[in-house]
Protein backbone atom coordinates (compact mmCIF):
# COMPACT_ATOMS: atom_id res chain seq x y z
CA UNK A 1 0.00 0.00 0.00
CA UNK A 2 1.44 3.54 -0.98
CA UNK A 3 -0.32 6.50 0.81
CA UNK A 4 -3.38 5.45 1.07
CA UNK A 5 -4.96 5.26 4.44
CA UNK A 6 -7.71 3.15 4.32
CA UNK A 7 -7.32 -1.15 5.31
CA UNK A 8 -10.28 -1.92 3.61
CA UNK A 9 -12.00 -4.13 3.25
CA UNK A 10 -12.84 -2.55 -0.19
CA UNK A 11 -15.29 -3.17 -3.10
CA UNK A 12 -16.08 -2.88 -6.59
CA UNK A 13 -18.74 -2.19 -8.83
CA UNK A 14 -19.87 -3.69 -11.86
CA UNK A 15 -22.29 -5.18 -14.10
CA UNK A 16 -20.19 -8.02 -14.74
CA UNK A 17 -21.30 -11.50 -13.52
CA UNK A 18 -17.79 -12.34 -11.08
CA UNK A 19 -16.66 -15.59 -9.50
CA UNK A 20 -14.38 -15.70 -6.53
CA UNK A 21 -10.88 -15.72 -7.47
CA UNK A 22 -11.54 -14.21 -10.58
CA UNK A 23 -9.50 -11.02 -11.24
CA UNK A 24 -10.02 -7.63 -12.21
CA UNK A 25 -7.56 -5.65 -14.38
CA UNK A 26 -6.88 -2.21 -15.98
CA UNK A 27 -7.39 -1.69 -19.45
CA UNK A 28 -10.24 -1.52 -20.27
CA UNK A 29 -12.79 1.50 -21.30
CA UNK A 30 -13.77 4.24 -18.82
CA UNK A 31 -17.27 4.29 -17.61
CA UNK A 32 -17.51 7.89 -17.52
CA UNK A 33 -15.31 8.68 -20.30
CA UNK A 34 -15.67 5.28 -22.47
CA UNK A 35 -13.14 7.03 -25.70
CA UNK A 36 -10.60 6.54 -22.33
CA UNK A 37 -8.51 3.24 -22.29
CA UNK A 38 -8.36 3.25 -18.36
CA UNK A 39 -4.53 2.26 -16.89
CA UNK A 40 -5.61 1.51 -13.18
CA UNK A 41 -8.69 -0.28 -12.07
CA UNK A 42 -10.85 1.59 -9.47
CA UNK A 43 -12.23 0.63 -5.86
CA UNK A 44 -13.85 1.94 -3.00
CA UNK A 45 -13.90 1.26 1.11
CA UNK A 46 -17.71 1.87 0.56
CA UNK A 47 -20.08 -0.36 -0.70
CA UNK A 48 -22.52 1.84 -1.70
CA UNK A 49 -20.09 3.66 -3.30
CA UNK A 50 -19.08 0.65 -4.97
CA UNK A 51 -22.93 0.06 -5.71
CA UNK A 52 -23.46 3.92 -7.78
CA UNK A 53 -20.37 2.54 -9.95
CA UNK A 54 -22.31 -0.62 -10.75
CA UNK A 55 -25.49 1.19 -11.57
CA UNK A 56 -24.07 3.66 -13.77
CA UNK A 57 -21.33 1.43 -15.84
CA UNK A 58 -22.73 0.85 -19.09
CA UNK A 59 -24.70 -2.21 -20.32
CA UNK A 60 -28.30 -3.93 -19.35
CA UNK A 61 -27.25 -6.41 -16.90
CA UNK A 62 -27.61 -6.23 -12.96
CA UNK A 63 -25.27 -4.09 -10.94
CA UNK A 64 -23.14 -6.10 -8.74
CA UNK A 65 -20.83 -5.17 -5.98
CA UNK A 66 -17.76 -7.03 -5.06
CA UNK A 67 -15.38 -7.03 -2.28
CA UNK A 68 -12.08 -7.16 -3.45
CA UNK A 69 -8.66 -8.03 -2.43
CA UNK A 70 -5.77 -5.70 -3.99
CA UNK A 71 -3.40 -7.65 -5.17
CA UNK A 72 -0.48 -4.98 -5.31
CA UNK A 73 0.20 -0.79 -4.54
CA UNK A 74 -2.60 1.30 -4.78
CA UNK A 75 -3.21 5.08 -4.23
CA UNK A 76 -5.91 7.09 -3.44
CA UNK A 77 -8.09 8.21 -6.72
CA UNK A 78 -6.72 11.17 -7.78
CA UNK A 79 -9.94 12.33 -9.95
CA UNK A 80 -12.06 12.65 -6.72
CA UNK A 81 -9.28 13.27 -3.70
CA UNK A 82 -8.08 16.76 -3.14
CA UNK A 83 -8.80 17.85 -6.58
CA UNK A 84 -12.00 18.06 -6.08
CA UNK A 85 -13.13 16.60 -2.38
CA UNK A 86 -10.34 17.66 0.05
CA UNK A 87 -8.39 14.44 1.69
CA UNK A 88 -10.21 11.30 0.52
CA UNK A 89 -13.79 11.42 1.71
CA UNK A 90 -15.48 8.91 -0.60
CA UNK A 91 -12.73 6.46 0.80
CA UNK A 92 -11.65 5.97 -3.66
CA UNK A 93 -9.08 4.24 -4.64
CA UNK A 94 -6.99 2.83 -7.65
CA UNK A 95 -4.51 0.04 -8.56
CA UNK A 96 -2.49 -0.96 -11.77
CA UNK A 97 -2.90 -4.64 -10.17
CA UNK A 98 -5.16 -6.69 -10.15
CA UNK A 99 -7.81 -6.92 -7.91
CA UNK A 100 -9.21 -10.29 -6.83
CA UNK A 101 -12.64 -10.95 -6.33
CA UNK A 102 -13.31 -12.25 -3.16
CA UNK A 103 -17.30 -12.38 -2.68
CA UNK A 104 -20.62 -10.66 -4.07
CA UNK A 105 -22.17 -8.53 -1.68
CA UNK A 106 -25.78 -8.28 -1.59
CA UNK A 107 -26.22 -5.49 1.25
CA UNK A 108 -25.93 -2.65 -0.46
CA UNK A 109 -28.59 1.07 -1.49
CA UNK A 110 -30.03 0.67 -4.80
CA UNK A 111 -30.91 3.52 -6.44
CA UNK A 112 -33.95 4.82 -7.12
CA UNK A 113 -34.61 5.44 -10.58
CA UNK A 114 -34.94 9.26 -10.15
CA UNK A 115 -31.45 8.80 -8.09
CA UNK A 116 -29.75 7.00 -11.31
CA UNK A 117 -31.59 9.71 -13.64
CA UNK A 118 -30.17 12.71 -12.09
CA UNK A 119 -26.37 10.94 -11.79
CA UNK A 120 -26.49 10.19 -15.46
CA UNK A 121 -27.68 13.67 -16.37
CA UNK A 122 -24.49 14.66 -14.40
CA UNK A 123 -22.39 12.71 -15.99
CA UNK A 124 -23.35 13.71 -19.59
CA UNK A 125 -22.47 17.61 -18.34
CA UNK A 126 -19.24 16.28 -17.66
CA UNK A 127 -18.61 14.33 -21.06
CA UNK A 128 -20.21 17.12 -22.92
CA UNK A 129 -17.79 19.55 -21.22
CA UNK A 130 -14.55 17.12 -21.62
CA UNK A 131 -14.30 16.57 -18.04
CA UNK A 132 -11.04 15.48 -17.42
CA UNK A 133 -9.78 12.18 -15.98
CA UNK A 134 -6.61 11.69 -14.50
CA UNK A 135 -5.68 7.84 -15.80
Amino acid sequence: MSDALDDGPFFHGTKADLRPGDLLTAGFPSNYRPEIVMNHIYFTAVADGAGLAAELAPGDREPRVYEVEVTGEFENDPNVTDKKFPGNPTRSYRSSAPLRVVREVHDWTRLTPEALAAWRERLAVIRDERGEIIN
